[in-house]
């Protein structure tokens, strides 16, 4: 039984959808997941199992930013043996490129945090997702009739989501980064110290430069193209 999480031993699947936001755990569990059981509300951050398509699959909050991240990762590889983790967050449009509800599964991730320089010793790491989980997300992607398009590209992984220096983005977007979040960098490192698989697939929920942005509710209840793209992703 890990600290945060406090599941018994078997009650997480080998794969987990990673959502920041519990409410979207949730959301996930009762509307794809079949006979999903909860199995922790530590500190509100909700846990899921059930089945998707005859494959056990788990559903964790993550909680926001790469430190409350690595948290539950870590716990879900080290104490309960996960192999497969797919995040399935929102994230801000950096260009005009993208469109609010676009979704973005992001081969690599660049970041603005000192994790990652105290973990390599001040040199630059390049976090990139599983070359077999990305593949299977974009033909899952192109078989699935979405609504939304689809972007496969870098993300940006900051530690500050009211930033006071927003101009630091701009070269980012000159370098081909398509959107800002606060996690993926850190999972893709850890997935590649455990020797697991991790993917992440986001949601674009509000524009940086057009300024349209989606609701709490509809960030929460509303992305189900991502979540199809994820299950079908990681159960391949």
């Amino acid at each position: 039984m890990s600290t945060h999480i406090a599941a018994e031993p078997g009650q997480i699947a080998p794969i987990v959808l990673f959502p920041g936001d519990p409410l979207r755990a949730r959301w996930i569990a009762e509307n794809f997941l079949d006979d999903a059981e909860l199995y922790s509300e530590t500190r509100g951050m909700l846990g899921y199992t059930g089945t998707w398509q005859d494959h056990r699959v788990s559903v964790q909050g993550s909680g926001m930013g790469q430190p409350s991240m690595a948290i539950y990762a870590t716990e879900l590889f080290e104490s309960y043996d996960v192999q497969t983790i797919v995040r399935v967050g929102s994230c801000g449009a950096l260009t005009e490129r993208l469109k609010v509800r676009d979704i973005i599964i992001a081969q690599g991730a660049c970041t603005d945090s000192g994790i990652n320089r105290v973990r390599f010793h001040g040199l630059d790491y390049a976090p990139v997702a599983d070359f077999g989980l990305l593949r299977a997300a974009v033909e899952a992607s192109e078989a699935e009739n979405l609504d939304a398009a689809v972007h496969v590209g870098l993300l940006f992984s900051s530690d500050q989501f009211y930033s006071t220096r927003p101009e630091l983005t701009k070269p980012f977007v000159q370098h081909g980064v398509l959107g800002v979040e606060m996690e993926t960098a850190g999972l893709y490192t850890l997935a590649a110290f455990h020797g697991r698989r991790a993917l992440s697939i986001c949601t674009v929920s509000d524009h940086i430069v057009t300024g349209e942005e989606t609701t709490a509710q509809e960030r929460e209840q509303t992305f189900g193209d991502m979540i199809r793209i994820a299950l079908s992703a990681a159960t391949a």
